[in-house]
């Protein structure tokens, strides 16, 4: 057996769960270029959350927190 020969990506997955097959493949399975965009964007948008989270856990620390 070797690298990459078995064809049938579902494998032994029941049919209730595998894609619907259109006439050039997958129907409603995001594309690759989809795929790589997401790659990018999530953890860009990750930081971005993270980084917002920080600013308003600093907001409240200040405020909350008498200044002596």
């Amino acid at each position: 057996m070797g690298i990459f020969t078995d064809l049938n990506l579902n494998g032994r997955t029941p049919v209730r769960v595998q894609p619907k097959v259109g006439e050039w493949g997958p129907a409603g399975v995001p594309s690759t270029r989809a795929k790589k965009i997401q790659r990018i964007v999530a953890p860009i948008a990750f930081v971005v959350v993270l980084a917002g989270l920080c600013g308003l856990f600093y907001f409240f620390y200040t405020v909350l927190i008498p200044q002596g």
